[in-house]
């Protein structure tokens, strides 16, 4: 297997009869190797969901000097990992501690974290509800809301995306918690 850049390989000859050298592009510089993007959060070895960096801009409650336009941005959920974003080349990574918010992914057994950060809406108000009522109101309330454009998922939600799917789940733990101790 040739290598281009070895050091008797590099030059040629193009049709024009002019000397070129594959390892420089035409205006002398060095092209940038290419690297293939990190999906794998590099602190728990879990597969990331891609997030704006507008999302991580948002959330982040440090500087904004270290954010590379240039790069794109993974959310890790898992729940027993620091590592709330980081960068398709592994190479930058953002903690809970430098965001303005709590992870509900972080905590999904914390009564105070957001479950939905447009509404803010937590398991704790899920279970107040639940007790004073009987049901909860929560995942409408939310649909209705998404529906007329009341909600900025994509900038308040650590995820990136709509919490629905998170609200859903929450209720439907919340509701089961609450079962089980109507049980005993």
């Amino acid at each position: 297997m040739s290598d281009c850049c070895a050091p008797n390989n590099r030059e040629s000859t193009d049709k024009a009869g002019q000397t070129t050298d594959c390892c420089t592009t035409p205006n002398g510089q060095v092209p940038q190797a290419r690297t293939t993007p990190v999906q794998n959060c590099p602190t728990c070895g879990k597969k990331g969901k891609q997030v704006g960096t507008e999302t991580v801009k948002a959330m982040l409650a440090v500087t904004l000097h270290g954010i590379q336009p240039d790069r794109s941005y993974l959310f890790c959920r898992t729940a027993d990992c620091a590592v709330v974003y980081f960068a398709d080349d592994g190479k930058q990574t953002f903690i809970e501690d430098d965001l303005r918010e709590k992870v509900y992914q972080k905590h999904p057994d914390d009564d105070d974290v957001f479950v939905c950060y447009c509404f803010r809406h937590t398991p704790g108000s899920i279970r107040v509800e639940l007790l004073a009522t009987g049901q909860s109101t929560v995942v409408e309330t939310v649909t209705q809301g998404t529906k007329v454009h009341q909600c900025a998922c994509e900038l308040r939600n650590p995820q990136g995306s709509c919490c629905l799917g998170n609200v859903s789940g929450a209720v439907k733990r919340v509701k089961q918690e609450l079962n089980a101790v109507q049980v005993m």
